[in-house]
């Protein structure tokens, strides 16, 4: 895939962290969904795991696979969250997974192979 321009992709990739939690906190959890989307909006300190990179930005690499909380096996602790039978971790569980949806909406937009560095 052919990249998009940065604008574009920043753009799509900043409301999809910034904003779409929220519309996804509305439609699951209609009573506490302003709580359910700061929450969701907090799991993006996931990111911490940049720092341990270098250099720690790089707007040419995908974050998949290459970020130890960007892994298939974060992934699977994500998905192990959905389990606990609470709001609030499953408003952490969906936000870590929605996270790593919009790194890879990211790293597709920037005309990375989504899956190949996806370890």
């Amino acid at each position: 895939m052919e990249p998009v321009p940065d604008v574009v992709r920043h753009l799509i990739h900043y409301s999809c962290h910034l904003l779409v939690p929220f519309l996804i906190a509305r439609l699951f959890w209609k009573e506490h969904w302003v709580q359910a989307g700061l929450i969701m909006l907090a799991t993006m300190l996931i990111d911490v795991d940049h720092l341990l990179a270098d250099p720690i930005f790089d707007p040419h690499r995908c974050s998949l696979g290459f970020h130890p909380l960007h892994t298939w096996w974060a992934a699977v602790v994500y998905v192990c969250l959905l389990a606990i039978p609470s709001w609030k971790w499953r408003a952490v569980a969906v936000g870590c997974l929605w996270h790593l949806a919009t790194d890879g909406i990211d790293c597709l937009l920037g005309g990375h192979c989504l899956f190949c560095g996806f370890q």
